[in-house]
């Protein structure tokens, strides 16, 4: 079974970047049919869908974070990375990665999520 497992600090000052891995083991971030995404929830909110990436690299961002939001991949490690630029305090949340299934750049669903990692934004 795929597993996922996000990490970095947990703690980011305004205005900087946060930045956040995901390994992937028990599949590759390659295979086709499949992409790998990022979702967060700050407190309280719902769940926000923030970007994707697909097995070739291909990437497409929610259209409000676009500006400021970066996914990235190594394929050689098998894992993707998220940057989100010019943080503010709203961006505290929990973040995950997440498999998704993925044909003709639409998701059609949801799969193995990590267990999540939570990201304040504060001075």
């Amino acid at each position: 079974q795929v597993q996922l497992q996000e990490s970095g600090p947990g703690l980011v000052k305004p205005s900087q970047t946060l930045s956040l891995t995901c390994t992937v083991s028990g599949g590759s971030i390659e295979t086709n049919y499949y992409a790998w995404t990022w979702i967060r929830q700050p407190p309280g909110k719902e769940l926000e869908w923030m970007g994707v990436i697909a097995a070739d690299g291909s990437t497409n961002y929610r259209p409000s974070l676009k500006g400021r939001t970066s996914i990235s991949r190594d394929t050689s490690e098998n894992r993707f990375s998220l940057q989100l630029s010019s943080v503010t305090p709203e961006d505290t949340a929990v973040y995950y990665c997440v498999r998704a299934t993925y044909l003709r750049s639409i998701i059609i669903t949801f799969g193995s999520w990590g267990q999540g990692t939570q990201v304040t934004v504060s001075s």
